[in-house]
């Protein structure tokens, strides 16, 4: 039976209980909102089963339930009106039995599944083999000597191999070597921001060497020798250290904004 053949025979057979329901709601004295706020549906669906629009209200199943709700409100004996509904069951989803399933596909199945278990298996093992090879083919040959058993010689008697060493790793921190030269600080100006900023760094050449917005926790760092000239902005957020020495930046600043000329030295100088 084809839908549109079943959905026909339903709203003919449902002629007239839509005029039923509505008599009865105009006798309880109910509006349609009140039927819609007690059914807890949409007015509209209301009124669709009022005026018999079947086509409204979707599929024949959940005509037959809105119409049973809608009965029991007013009262109604809902057996007739179940009774007029020629509605199809609905069918179930037919299982398919394994024992159905052709024997082809299913050593397909089996052999697939299999297959895919070898590959993630050596996909997981060969790398962990290769890394514990490499581990092995680079231990010190002087490692490797500690385990070596000492032949003892004594003059007259025959060579004694000794028990090999045990050796203990100790547990103690190393204490570091002191160096033999102390590190020069290096020829830098480093400028370092708490604070949104801004930079600009003429060299030497007179090219411009940064131009740039500084954000909180932004550092830079130029070279001495090669900085002509340095103008920062919003100074009150910025630190700076010459030749690893510190260096008040906002000291020097006029309106927020300071400005210094880099000598040959590399001695800095406040500008206006």
């Amino acid at each position: 039976m084809s839908p549109q053949f079943s959905s026909d025979s339903t709203h003919q057979a449902l002629a007239g209980c839509g005029v039923r329901l509505r008599d009865a709601r105009e006798a309880a004295g109910l509006s349609i909102d009140d039927v819609a706020a007690r059914l807890r549906m949409p007015a509209r669906v209301v009124r669709s089963l009022e005026a018999e629009d079947w086509s409204r209200l979707g599929a024949p199943v959940f005509v037959r339930g809105q119409v049973r709700s809608y009965s029991r409100l007013l009262g109604l004996t809902t057996a007739p009106m179940m009774e007029a509904l020629n509605v199809e069951p609905v069918q179930p989803t037919q299982l398919i039995s394994r024992t159905h399933t052709p024997k082809a596909q299913w050593w397909a199945e089996q052999i697939g599944r299999r297959l895919v278990y070898i590959v993630l298996t050596l996909s997981l093992a060969i790398p962990a083999w290769v890394a514990t090879r490499q581990h092995l083919n680079s231990t010190p040959a002087t490692v490797a000597a500690l385990d070596t058993p000492v032949v003892v010689t004594v003059p007259g008697k025959p060579a004694v191999a000794a028990a090999p060493r045990t050796v203990v790793a100790s547990m103690a921190p190393m204490t570091p070597m002191a160096p033999s030269l102390q590190q020069e600080p290096a020829n830098d100006v480093v400028l370092r921001a708490s604070g949104q900023s801004w930079l600009e760094v003429v060299g030497r050449d007179g090219s411009v060497l940064a131009k740039a917005m500084l954000t909180d926790g932004a550092e830079k760092r130029f070279p001495v020798d090669q900085v002509q000239r340095l103008t920062i902005g919003n100074a009150a957020v910025v630190q700076m250290e010459v030749n690893g020495q510190p260096l008040n930046v906002s000291e020097h600043a006029r309106a927020n904004v300071a400005r210094f000329a880099v000598s040959s030295d590399g001695s800095l100088a406040a500008q206006d």
